[in-house]
């Protein structure tokens, strides 16, 4: 699916307030909410809407720490350690990585002690190396890039 300018912006103010009602938006964008509304439905039938999601104040939560880790694997055989992250709730993202290092996880705990937990566990599949976030600059935006 090629996308337009005004498919971009569509999905520009979703992305700020996902819960906009199409009328609303129409009317930033000088269309329709029908118009609209048709354009956001063949946005997600292509696939490129995968879904909408809320942001939760994690701090109101109780998730206070945020750490990255680079993990060294013991073995070449990766399967016992990617069923062990898929089934960890501490884990937001996990990337497969080139250079130093095998994977790069973004975890979240509520305290130091679920942190030590997680790492003692981690240990099983391999070494690893780990930063803790000490204040988030700036979060990822897709279209960023693709707007420039």
């Amino acid at each position: 699916m090629k996308l337009d300018q005004t498919d971009f912006q569509i999905l520009q103010y979703l992305m700020g307030n996902s819960r906009i009602q199409w009328k609303d938006l129409g009317e930033q964008i000088h269309m329709t909410g029908q118009a609209v509304g048709n354009r956001i439905k063949k946005l997600e039938e292509n696939g490129v809407i995968k879904a909408y999601s809320l942001i939760i104040d994690e701090m109101k939560l109780g998730l206070t720490f945020t750490a990255f880790i680079i993990v060294y694997m013991k073995t070449a055989n990766h399967d016992s350690f990617i069923h062990f992250i898929n089934n960890r709730n501490e884990v937001v993202e996990a990337h497969r990585i080139s250079g130093q290092g095998c994977y790069h996880l973004k975890i979240k705990v509520k305290s130091q002690e679920q942190l030590n937990l997680f790492l003692n566990k981690l240990l099983e599949h391999g070494n690893y190396n780990v930063n803790l976030s000490i204040q988030e600059i700036k979060q990822h935006n897709p279209l960023t890039a693709t707007l420039q």
